[in-house]
């Protein structure tokens, strides 16, 4: 999430009110997670274990737990709790804003868009040309959709992030300020969800088609050309290349990827970033050697029952 004027980390950690690290006058240009952080933004950490990965970052300046030595070039953000404050960076520099009116005024909707009854259109939508928005659609504040768009009837776009920190008295959220973006010519059928990213995007990419009850998870990037059944469930921060098959029920973990032209048959249950191939079974495997094992398992039944 970058923010719209370079803030500085006297004026973050004043903010926070936090002790900071560094030169007053650092530059901040935004805030993100770990895993897409760049230089200028602030990445979080509040585990010993994730220090170094987050001091080796890209990420310019840390919000940490705990004073450790700073990184040349870096800053840090000295927090009793950087889970918080992440949080209330978000909030301030991305506040939500309640809707009064089903369709925005601040949104934008290209020529020949048809945009059916009861469908609400949150505040800063970016709708392109010849889209197709069926009744009973959600688009959340700040979804970006291009041209040539068909979303069927009860999909919600821009659901915050499944994102929480266990504490004592409950799950406390991460509060979601990141995007969704549906490229050109996409299909999205009825009664999908697509989360936001959490500071991100969560992307469809040109000319994938989604069949109805799809979940896609926070920041996940969905490639081009892409075919994804029915009931198929995809965790935050997976990346999908392009073309990429997934049949009806499927389900993968959080964080992993999947090259291009990969096939992934009905029920199969990802749990591990996999190369090109055809995969089926939980934990998956390719499919060919899962229908082999089928195959010899009926064989062996057989025979003993002979």
């Amino acid at each position: 999430m970058k923010f719209e004027k370079t803030q500085t980390l006297k004026q973050i950690a004043e903010l926070l009110s936090v002790e900071f690290v560094g030169e007053e006058n650092f530059p901040i240009t935004g805030i993100n997670e770990i895993h897409v952080v760049q230089e200028g933004e602030i990445v979080f950490v509040d585990h010993p274990k994730y220090y170094d990965k987050a001091l080796e970052s890209k990420a310019t300046t840390i919000l940490i737990n705990k004073e450790v030595d700073c990184p040349e070039g870096k800053a840090l953000l000295i927090s009793d709790d950087p889970f918080r404050d992440f949080n209330k960076i978000t909030k301030h520099f991305n506040p939500f804003i309640a809707s009064k009116e089903s369709i925005a005024s601040s949104a934008v909707i290209g020529e020949n868009t048809v945009i059916q009854p009861n469908v609400f259109i949150g505040e800063n939508v970016q709708i392109g040309k010849n889209c197709i928005i069926h009744s009973n659609v959600s688009i959340n504040n700040n979804c970006i959709i291009g041209d040539n768009v068909i979303i069927y009837s009860n999909t919600v776009l821009g659901s915050n992030a499944f994102y929480y920190k266990n504490r004592p008295e409950g799950f406390d959220p991460l509060v979601s300020g990141g995007r969704v973006v549906i490229e050109n010519n996409v299909d999205l059928g009825a009664s999908c969800t697509i989360d936001r990213g959490v500071t991100g995007d969560t992307t469809i990419g040109e000319g994938t088609k989604i069949d109805n009850q799809v979940h896609v998870g926070h920041d996940t990037v969905i490639g081009k050309k892409c075919l994804i059944a029915a009931q198929t469930g995809i965790a935050g921060c997976t990346v999908i290349e392009d073309e990429v098959t997934i049949w009806g029920q499927v389900g993968v973990v959080s964080g992993l990827h999947i090259e291009k032209g990969t096939v992934l048959m009905a029920q199969t249950g990802v749990m591990k970033s996999l190369k090109k191939g055809v995969y089926f079974g939980t934990p998956q495997k390719k499919y060919r050697q899962t229908m082999r094992e089928v195959i010899y398992l009926k064989n062996q039944t057989s025979n003993e029952k002979k």
